[in-house]
């Protein structure tokens, strides 16, 4: 009994530290977020993974991998979501639900155990890229880690690879 007292205090005290941003105002529009479905030549290829405090390097192995067309919408999300950071702790995840077709203008990727991962057939266009890189024990009341993200454009004249490191820094 005192145990879940003393977690649901660290947890009220934890929330009121936690930076208060506001949501986002402007609505989803599918026709903005439209150039993702487009073909295009592009090819992102990222490396997604957090160092731990003691210099342990831990990859997104397995974590589902998006790429988000920067609209207006995705722009103020990210900005409400991170602030001016690129990374948001798993304790500081929002509970707010974006637009159902948010994730309809979305495309995804796993990424292997080493945390790399590969968008081919990308249009031109600006895009989000994002993954959460989490560990400890699944049942944990608190796991550590979070959300990592970059942002990346593509001209539709590049040769090579576009390369993103979703670290948070």
């Amino acid at each position: 009994m005192k145990a879940a007292a003393c977690v649901l205090g660290l947890a009220a005290l934890l929330g009121a530290c936690v930076e208060r941003r506001p949501a986002a105002s402007s609505s989803f529009s599918p026709e903005e977020a439209a150039y993702i479905r487009k073909p295009g030549a592009g090819v992102i290829t990222g490396h997604a993974f957090r160092t731990r405090a003691k210099g342990q390097v831990v990859n997104a192995a397995g974590e589902v991998v998006r790429l988000v067309p920067a609209t207006a919408y995705a722009s103020q999300r990210f900005a409400s979501l991170y602030g001016r950071a690129k990374f948001i702790p798993a304790a500081s995840y929002p509970q707010e639900e974006p637009d159902p077709r948010y994730a309809e203008y979305t495309r995804t990727t796993k990424a292997e155990a080493n945390g790399r991962f590969a968008f081919d057939k990308v249009a031109p266009g600006r895009y989000f890229v994002t993954t959460q890189v989490i560990w400890g024990e699944e049942d944990a009341l608190f796991r550590e880690g979070g959300s990592v993200y970059d942002e990346v454009t593509l001209t539709g004249r590049e040769t090579e690879p576009v390369r993103v490191i979703l670290s948070g820094k």
